[in-house]
């Protein structure tokens, strides 16, 4: 994300993340409780250096089912220790003896029967604990710039998950696009990061012109918390203090078949910011795959965004963000922030080994 502009000016960091497994912490933040019985057994389970997908094959093991039978609300981080739940369909079964269980890096935390199979976005949000090692940087800056995401919010960008190693993704949409044969669960990948690409090119014109937070002439405001979209129609005073309020945000397009919802100068700035040959080709392919236009938020909102210094280049931040939003997108904001899990480290342990320790 170090080539998208910033929405607070220029950064005010270094440091490193994900030093540790502990650094990088996920809780998922279930939409409802279970319901006791059912077909389905709910299954939240803690992993630590595991992909969700993986995690799912092995509880299909367990279980003694199919892996179609399990399912699960998203995808969760590898290099990072998350809580999530999953679903496993059994009809006409006894639920499996969670002793029974055994995989590296996962343990099961609580089991219920349920009355239905769990959706994907079937979550309230996402619960995050980071924390960044060796950090350079005045303590002051840092703080005041993460008083100004607390009070502002920060745009919304897709996070590089979404564009593979090195931006891959986009290569293989568009040899997709042009006839390459891909799996079924490869092609939504590729969609999706399609999309992506075209709607942070929207934000970034948005964050650079200094209004990704704003409304111009023409918006579509989105409700939030919801997929809710309306407008466009004039800017009140009303529509102001709901701006104000976070109860609407200002939305960018996520491209599809058909027209854009925006008109005016909101259009303008869209179809700017896609008008280029690889925008073009990208966009052709997604109206051919017959995708709708829909809409997603400008920005978000962290909730309880609350820091501490663990020690003097050492910084936990906690937080929760709304389904689909990125953490990375918070820690861009700071300054240039590495992913150690990435970096071929031989050095011994970073300081500071308590970070994760909650309060």
């Amino acid at each position: 994300m170090s080539d998208l502009p910033r929405a607070f000016g220029p950064a005010v960091m270094t440091a490193l993340l994900r030093s540790s497994i502990e650094d990088f912490q996920v809780t998922e933040l279930p939409a409802f409780a279970p319901s006791g019985d059912g077909e389905h057994l709910l299954v939240t389970v803690e992993k630590r250096g595991q992909n969700t997908v993986q995690v799912a094959k092995w509880l299909a093991q367990w279980a003694g089912v199919g892996e179609a039978a399990v399912s699960y609300a998203g995808q969760k981080d590898r290099h990072a220790l998350t809580v999530q739940r999953f679903s496993i369909h059994l009809p006409g079964k006894q639920s499996p003896d969670p002793a029974g269980f055994v995989a590296p890096g996962v343990r099961v935390l609580e089991w219920h029967r349920h009355n239905r199979k769990l959706q994907r976005g079937a979550l309230t949000g996402n619960r995050f604990l980071l924390v960044m090692r060796q950090l350079q940087g005045e303590r002051a800056a840092v703080e005041a710039r993460l008083a100004q995401i607390a009070a502002r919010g920060l745009p919304n960008w897709f996070g590089e998950q979404r564009f593979g190693h090195a931006g891959g993704n986009i290569g293989q949409a568009l040899a997709m696009f042009s006839g390459r044969r891909v799996r079924r669960d490869q092609r939504s990948i590729l969609l999706s990061a399609a999309r992506s690409q075209l709607f942070n090119q929207v934000l970034a014109a948005r964050v650079a012109a200094g209004n990704w937070d704003t409304g111009l002439d023409g918006e579509v405001w989105l409700l939030n918390g919801s997929r809710s979209v309306f407008g466009p129609e004039p800017f009140t005073a009303e529509l102001a203090a709901r701006l104000e309020a976070f109860d609407i945000h200002p939305s960018g397009p996520l491209w599809g078949a058909g027209p854009l919802r925006s008109a005016g100068a909101a259009r303008v700035v869209e179809e700017a910011a896609v008008a280029d040959d690889l925008s073009l080709r990208l966009r052709a392919g997604l109206e051919q795959a017959e995708l709708r236009q829909e809409r997603r938020a400008l920005r978000l909102k962290p909730e309880g965004l609350a820091w501490r210094w663990l020690e003097e280049d050492c910084l936990e931040l906690r937080f929760a963000l709304p389904p689909g939003c990125y953490a990375t997108a918070l820690v861009h904001e700071l300054g240039e922030v590495v992913d150690a899990s990435q970096l071929a480290r031989s050095a011994g342990p970073a300081p500071c080994e308590d970070a994760a320790g909650a309060d």
